[in-house]
């Protein structure tokens, strides 16, 4: 049980590291981020919005109450560029993306580490 919690603490701590390193990535304008977004035609706008709804995201994860909604969030946008990623035929780019999904998934299955069930 107590293995659990520590890799729940651990996974957590990541995603949300991963959350906010990518959302300030978007958020900031970064090339690499602008020319992904670019082969969806999706515009620096739309990329930083994606990119603030993902830091919010990691941020809810941060506290118990938001914490299943900001996972969801978080794995909603993550599906999103999956998504995205297949209908241009990116196969290598889209399972990239599963990693991700698999994380935020599996915490809102471990729940909050601290939390007392």
């Amino acid at each position: 049980m107590i293995m659990i919690k520590i890799f729940a603490s651990v996974l957590l701590i990541l995603v949300i590291l991963m959350g906010l390193k990518q959302g300030m990535a978007m958020f900031s304008g970064n090339e690499a981020m602008l020319a992904m977004f670019g082969k969806f035609n999706f515009n620096r706008f739309w990329v930083k919005a994606i990119g603030l709804l993902t830091i919010v995201a990691a941020i809810m994860v941060l506290h118990p109450h938001t914490f299943v909604v900001g996972n969801i969030l978080m794995a909603s946008l993550i599906l999103l560029i999956l998504c995205l990623q297949l209908s241009i035929m990116d196969i290598r780019g889209a399972m990239i993306e599963v990693p991700f999904l698999l994380m935020n998934l599996s915490l809102i299955y471990f729940q909050y580490p601290t939390v007392k069930k």
